[in-house]
């Protein structure tokens, strides 16, 4: 069988590489017919090795192992699929190293067919410092290098006594020899199990010629990485404004958006992929502005349609059609408890739009400063994983009264937890949203979470049996925006189950400054500060709002009362506070 080069025909070689390349090859034909030519007698040793990972000192039986074929001049290594099913959207990689053209290639083959490869000369990677150490492996005489990467410590052995080449690893660096054991910060091993000859008639060639489209390294890390991530599109540069016509939706209605609360309000039925537990999820928004100039108040959610009413009649047939929860001072607010017939909305995420950002760059000139385009929003919501699956009402608020409003892009974006597919029964997961005061109706004329001035917002559910490990999934963020209003002023946010103290939190952010390059329409004080740097009760402008966790692995089954109580400050003038709650319980099902 005839080597094959390494080199696919779109890579064009100079003509030093083709005089090695002949080189080489002349060596070894001499070593195979002329028995009297002084050739090394090593260049068709061909060697496999196979490696296990170490970590503080234990090995895993289940995990991965990298294999390794060499020789004198060339080197092969790859992940084993031995034991395990790896998932089909991982890249097959392939480490080749070339010693004759003292350069590697990293080759990635997908499923659909497609190769890629990156190359790198050897003078790419780590210079390695010769040490006075050695040890003893697997029979071996290995020789200790060091080296440093990204501020993290490298030690390597290798050997010479088999008379051929090859690291698992070339990142760390490639020494002249066979690599053994590689220590990474004095904890993380790779070390080799087993080399044994290789005794075959015909041997697989080491390199090969079918390694694609040659593209930069992180290009190529990008096309690998990319093709593992799920991502589901829900909103492309979708206008959300004041003012815009209100379609009623049908049960075919799936990708198709909605607007609804005069355009405040983007609607659209998806169908979200069903994903093993261990895959994490992440919510990425883009917003700029496409008029409005002020921050605003800015809500991803999912509408629950496990009950008999749902947040969907609201939208579609008014805010008063929504289940009432009436506070002491005699205000009805729509929609923002549970009960045995509805759920309220599930917040997948609370952000808040920056002044401006976008439609007043070239408005607006601040020495020194130079304005975002567009605002980047990327929130984990794994914990949401199990209602994120299959078809979902899936939505966006940004409360404003502009004509132009904003543009919003959204997506979710599903990452594997491993590249492995797992055999292991999925846990059953349980969830069930509380409250959510967060007005996303307020342009259809949706009351302000103001029941807190002399009252606490209470809700009473029902916990099922065989329900363990439950938490709580708090958002909370206040509002009113002069100096006595409650969006400056730190208030506690108490919540009670069953008439006792659960957690007691304040919300508060004081990095608002940092986020000045968001807010081109923010206005100056008299003293250099922008009202976009002021302090916030959980938000600032340009930011999404971190949720809150606190468990309760005590709750029983049966009947539970959870209330949010929180001193909001008092009315002054036409301006007033208010509250933007929601949480949802979420556990395991046994």
């Amino acid at each position: 069988m005839k080597n094959k080069s390494i080199f696919s025909k779109k890579y064009t070689k100079s003509p030093e590489e083709i005089t090695m390349r002949r080189l080489f090859i002349t060596l070894a034909l001499s070593a195979f017919f002329l028995p009297n030519f002084a050739a090394p007698k090593k260049l068709n040793i061909a060697i496999s090795i196979t490696y296990q990972t170490v970590v503080n000192g234990k090995t895993n039986p289940g995990d991965t192992k990298i294999r390794m074929v060499c020789s004198a001049v060339a080197s092969r290594s790859w992940i084993a699929k031995d034991s395990v099913k790896l998932l089909p959207s991982l890249a097959q990689e392939t480490s080749y190293i070339d010693y004759i053209l003292k350069k590697t290639f990293q080759v990635a083959r997908f499923n659909s067919g497609t190769t890629i490869h990156n190359s790198q000369p050897f003078t790419y990677y780590p210079e390695l410092t010769e040490t006075s150490e050695s040890a003893i492996i697997l029979g071996y005489s290995c020789k200790k290098v060091k080296t440093s990467l990204r501020s993290n410590s490298i030690d390597i052995w290798y050997t010479t006594e088999p008379g051929v080449k090859g690291t698992p690893s070339m990142g760390y660096g490639i020494p002249e020899g066979l690599v053994l054991k590689i220590v990474r910060n004095g904890n993380y091993e790779l070390i080799a199990t087993e080399v044994k000859p290789i005794k075959q008639k015909n041997p697989e060639p080491i390199l090969s010629d079918q390694i694609g489209e040659n593209l930069d390294l992180p290009l190529y890390k990008h096309r690998i990485t990319q093709n593992l991530i799920t991502t589901i599109p829900i909103f492309v540069n979708e206008q959300i404004s004041f003012g815009n016509t209100i379609v009623n939706p049908a049960d075919s209605a799936s990708q198709k958006t909605f607007k609804y609360a005069s355009g405040s309000v983007l609607l659209k039925k998806v169908k979200l992929p069903v994903v093993p537990e261990d895959t994490q999820i992440y919510a990425e928004l883009y917003q700029h502005s496409n008029g409005d100039a002020y921050d605003r108040t800015g809500s991803v959610f999912l509408i629950p349609m496990d009950k008999e009413k749902s947040f969907l009649e609201g939208l579609t047939k008014g805010v008063n059609s929504l289940p009432p929860f009436q506070g002491r001072n005699g205000k009805m607010y729509q929609g923002v408890t549970a009960s045995e017939q509805f759920s309220p909305l599930v917040e997948v995420m609370r952000f808040f739009t920056p002044f401006g950002i976008g439609q007043f760059n070239d408005k607006v000139t601040v020495y020194g400063q130079h304005w975002e385009d567009s605002t980047y929003y990327k929130q984990e919501i794994t914990e949401l994983l199990p209602l994120l699956q299959g078809e979902q009402w899936i939505g966006i608020f940004i409360g404003n009264y502009d004509k132009g409003g904003h543009r919003a892009s959204l997506s979710f974006k599903y990452y594997p937890g491993s590249r492995e597919i797992s055999s292991k029964p999925e846990k059953k997961r349980w969830s069930m949203p509380l409250f959510n005061t967060l007005n996303v109706m307020e342009m259809a004329g949706q009351e302000y979470g103001t029941m807190f001035d002399n009252d606490s917002l209470t809700t009473e559910v029902t916990i099922p049996p065989g329900v363990k490990n439950i938490r709580i999934r708090y958002l909370t963020t206040g509002h009113g925006g002069w100096d006595g209003g409650d969006e400056y002023n730190q208030r506690v946010n108490t919540i009670l189950l069953d008439g006792k103290v659960l957690f007691q939190y304040t919300p508060w952010r004081c990095d608002c400054a940092t986020y000045r390059k968001y807010n081109p329409a923010s206005g100056n004080s008299w003293n250099g500060i922008t009202s976009s740097d002021g302090s916030r009760s959980g938000w600032c402008p340009g930011t999404a709002t971190n949720p809150y966790y606190y468990p309760i692995n005590s709750l029983a089954s049966g009947k539970h009362k959870f209330a949010v109580a929180i001193p909001m400050g008092k009315p002054e003038g036409g301006s007033f506070s208010s509250w933007n709650v929601s949480g949802i319980l979420l556990g395991d099902r046994e």
